[in-house]
């Protein structure tokens, strides 16, 4: 029995990761728009949880004061605009990510040009601000293609380790 759930669990993870894999790298596109909305979920259902136990709890006493639950209703309204508009917020997001590479590049170079004034930088020491500061502008230029090719990457590597779990929980369990 005890070998029997191992071989379950196993097989539960890799049918997993390989299904999420190939769901992220197939749509990418609408996983990114699922991942936002989920978000939203989880922002809706605790605001609606505080506002409905607001509702139902009776009032015991004339005395008992009851503070109306505004972040409660706040987080279902951006809740119910994330699972609305998921789009819009993906943009938003990865203009925001865009422009603090952007920054975060610019900010590495001008230190290393700084550091120059009172010792040797070598060139190689630029490689890395210069990839950032690229790959700020890639995103700022074309947003939703940087987040989708990440999310395939993130797919592709699911792919892997489900792959990769199938072949050692078989190959263990002939052993056992």
């Amino acid at each position: 029995m005890r070998n029997m759930k191992a071989i379950n669990y196993f097989m539960l993870r890799s049918v997993f990761a390989l299904v999420l894999g190939l769901l992220l790298v197939l749509w990418p596109e609408e996983a990114i728009n699922y991942l936002v909305i989920t978000v939203g979920v989880l922002f809706f259902v605790p605001g609606l949880i505080s506002l409905i136990s607001y509702f139902a709890r009776g009032k015991k006493d004339e005395e008992d004061y009851r503070i109306f639950p505004i972040a409660g209703v706040g987080s279902i309204l951006f809740g119910l605009w994330l699972m609305i508009m998921p789009a819009f917020f993906v943009n938003i997001l990865m203009y925001i990510l865009g422009f603090i590479l952007v920054l975060g590049g610019i900010q590495q170079i001008a230190s290393l040009v700084s550091a120059r004034k009172w010792t040797y930088v070598p060139m190689g020491f630029y490689i890395v601000p210069v990839l950032i500061l690229v790959a700020g502008l890639i995103v700022l230029v074309n947003p939703f293609n940087a987040l989708s090719a990440a999310f395939i990457m993130l797919g592709i590597s699911s792919i892997v380790y489900g792959l990769s779990e199938l072949f050692n929980g078989f190959r263990f369990k002939r052993r056992n």
